[in-house]
């Protein structure tokens, strides 16, 4: 695996991967990931280069080696996801299929909804009716985020994201402006009009997620894949995910 290479997106200096050959494919990771733990480490870049795909994969803005920010309106959804489009540019790729994990599952939805001729098909995974619902404990993560003591922290969600933080050396100041402001929600009207082909993922276990089934009856295009016996920070890496992703775009290849 090459060193990660940056590129400017509207001034914020942005890291990215970009592996392999054939038809391109980009993935978005989700809050206090990056491109290594959350597609390289599970594998998925292996994956996908073995499927003969050229994997791009972004490190979203404040978080693993790109630039990090504490204004919290500087994470709006809508602006992460120029920056896929403005790295989707800097590819020189035209158009591609798109994959987002959880955070990246609503970046990768407004991505579609402002450049839909941007993309070929895309891959919302750990995030179903969440999209359109909310997520909840978006105060108590920051909180937890930014405990001076992590031991007196008792909301669930809290614990398990300031553990992952620090697992991973992340800016938690970063993290912390990032989810107060990048849980928009998507109107129902607006899902309606992802009109291209999209396959929904989500671990049957999944608590954060929200539902499966009826986000799928939202979308017109849609196809949904319970991932069996996962929850939300494992099914990531599962093989019937990867097999089904590579059924799907395999299945739409141009």
């Amino acid at each position: 695996m090459t060193d990660l290479k940056t590129f400017n997106s509207d001034g914020i200096s942005i890291a990215y991967r970009d592996e392999g050959a054939g038809e391109p494919v980009f993935l978005v990771h989700g809050f206090a990931s990056n491109s290594f733990i959350n597609w390289v480490y599970t594998g998925w870049f292996e994956t996908l280069i073995a499927a003969g795909y050229r994997v791009i994969a972004i490190d979203n803005r404040g978080h693993g080696e790109s630039e990090k920010l504490y204004d919290q309106g500087l994470y709006e959804s809508p602006m992460m996801a120029e920056d896929v489009r403005r790295l989707m540019d800097h590819c020189s790729v035209e158009r591609a299929h798109v994959m987002g994990y959880s955070m990246g599952a609503r970046i990768t939805a407004f991505l579609a909804l402002n450049h839909p001729n941007r993309l070929k098909t895309a891959v919302f995974a750990g995030l179903g009716m969440g999209m359109i619902d909310g997520v909840p404990g978006s105060a108590a993560i920051a909180e937890g985020l930014l405990a001076e003591d992590p031991s007196k922290l008792t909301d669930p969600q809290a614990i398990a994201f300031r553990q992952f933080a620090d697992q991973t050396k992340s800016d938690r100041q970063a993290l912390a402006a990032c989810i107060r402001e990048s849980r928009a929600k998507i109107s129902a009207e607006d899902v309606a009009k992802i009109s291209l082909p999209v396959l929904v993922a989500i671990g049957t276990k999944d608590d954060v997620a929200g539902d499966l089934d009826r986000f799928v009856d939202i979308l017109p295009n849609a196809t949904g894949l319970p991932i069996p016996n996962r929850n939300h920070m494992v099914a990531v890496g599962d093989k019937v995910y990867k097999a089904g992703v590579v059924n799907f775009w395999s299945s739409r290849t141009e």
